[in-house]
């Protein structure tokens, strides 16, 4: 469904970091809007320095008193996952037979007329996309995109650009990947997640198959092949997308891969490597470019590949991709440094799956000679009981590791699930800010870690590293 259609939209979760990146395209293309979150957040005082009307705290009386205020009929409804049936707001829009969307849907909406790059993947969505969009932007291409976090560079989550490209992070937690119907589709690695919608993962590797299906005719399929999951994802979609005229550029450490990343040095916070592109029995010969990057980790190596992989797709030249992605500096809450006290840095992360906990350790220890030490915050009951072990398995890499209760999000308590399954010292937030800060010496990095409100604690672990008397 095309913007024009959609006549005034109220978004319900409107600070969440989804919901705000499509009303803020929603906006920029002169949509009428308005919104509704739980709770008195920042973000919606730049909604409400916008002309938007806001309403904190969701009530069935709140479409009626929106569109008495503006004066005008509220067509269509926008909500987060978590705004559904059962939300006042959300029943009340319901039985006034307001059209309903997920975000998702209205993201596809700002996308119609766009070449659409959607980047999905277990892990590294967020990264991989912004630095798709950094790159596009240093290439001059000036894309619009939808992230789920805000990219250093940019100061945003979104944004409506003139170009004809269109980045967006393609979330599988909720299956709402399939709602775009994308010109080039990125896979960065399949891995059971999200196991409280999917149940199985075998339902986990078939909506990445899904998604593949949905590539326009002539497009093309970006996949890691140093993740197995993604290369058994090959194995099975590659026949099909090959008659379909899907164009396939595989990446990795690998040799098989078509887009190699080898001789990656760090150097500290910085990292560098040489990305070789081979294509095709036309290509006289492969040829090769230095990649630097001004964040550590092998991970990030990989998700910058992924981004130069898509630039080729979309027609750059492997040197302009290069070049312009060494302009990328971050995105929040991924590896985003909140302080320094005595020689200690503190970082936040969002990793909330073992792998990514793995890889944001991993990258750490490539980034100093010092001690790491790691505050993770598991979040949900139900992703702790199926990986406790391997969550307790990866914070083994830290120097020192200590695991806050279980933030428990939309679940409730499973009986038996604590965040000692993980075998790690339990300790409270205060105890916890406490401890990292009495063992951390200068030139030691401190993460806190995890999806929940343990980012909150990073500023804290700050405020005890400057205290005078230490």
């Amino acid at each position: 469904m095309s913007l024009e259609n959609l006549g005034r939209v109220h978004f319900l979760g409107l600070a969440g970091v989804g919901v705000s990146a499509v009303a803020r395209l929603m906006l920029a293309a002169g949509v009428p809007i308005s919104g509704t979150d739980a709770k008195e957040l920042p973000v919606l005082d730049e909604f409400r320095a916008a002309g938007v009307p806001v309403r904190v705290g969701y009530s069935a009386d709140n479409i009626t008193s929106l569109e008495a205020e503006t004066g005008s009929t509220i067509s269509t409804v926008i909500a987060s996952s978590v705004a559904t049936a059962g939300n006042p707001e959300y029943d009340a829009a319901a039985a006034a037979g307001v059209r309903l969307m997920h975000r998702s849907e209205g993201l596809a909406a700002c996308m119609e007329g766009k070449q659409a790059i959607a980047v999905a993947g277990t892990h590294g969505k967020t990264t991989t996309s912004s630095m798709t969009a950094i790159m596009l932007d240093g290439a001059g291409r000036d894309p619009s995109f939808a992230i789920g976090a805000n990219v250093a560079g940019f100061g945003r989550n979104a944004r409506l650009g003139a170009g004809e490209w269109f980045v967006a992070e393609a979330d599988e937690s909720d299956g709402s990947l399939l709602n775009y119907s994308p010109t080039i589709s990125v896979v960065t690695n399949v891995e059971p997640d999200h196991l409280d919608h999917y149940g199985t993962a075998e339902a986990v590797e078939q909506v990445f198959i899904d998604f593949t299906e949905r590539i326009q005719k002539s497009g093309a399929l970006v996949l890691c092949l140093d993740d197995s999951g993604a290369r058994a994802l090959l194995h099975r979609v590659q026949q099909p997308l090959t008659e379909r005229g899907v164009r396939i550029i595989t990446y990795g450490t690998v040799e098989d891969a078509d887009l190699t990343l080898s001789a990656v040095t760090p150097a500290g916070f910085r990292q560098q490597g040489v990305l070789t592109f081979r294509e095709g029995d036309d290509q006289p010969e492969p040829y090769s470019s230095t990649m630097v990057l001004q964040v550590p980790g092998l991970h990030n190596a990989l998700n910058a590949t992924a981004a130069v992989a898509v630039g080729l797709a979309a027609g750059l030249e492997l040197e302009e991709c290069t070049a312009a992605l060494g302009r990328f500096s971050g995105s929040s809450r991924r590896f985003e440094l909140r302080g320094e006290g005595n020689g200690v840095t503190v970082y936040d992360d969002y990793a909330h799956h073992p792998t990514e906990v793995a890889a944001v350790l991993s990258g750490a220890r490539s980034a100093t000679t010092g001690k790491v030490h790691a505050i993770f915050q598991p979040h949900l009951f139900s992703r702790t009981r199926d990986f406790a072990e391997e969550f307790g398995l990866a914070l083994d890499a830290a120097d020192t590791a200590i695991v806050l209760d279980i933030y428990p999000a939309r679940e409730k308590p499973i009986v038996g699930v604590t965040a000692e399954l993980l075998g790690h010292q339990v300790l409270s937030r205060t105890q916890a800010a406490a401890a990292v800060a009495a063992a951390a010496e200068p030139g030691d990095i401190v993460l806190t870690i995890g999806a929940g409100d343990v980012t909150y604690l990073a500023t804290e672990i700050v405020k005890e590293l400057q205290e005078p008397n230490r």
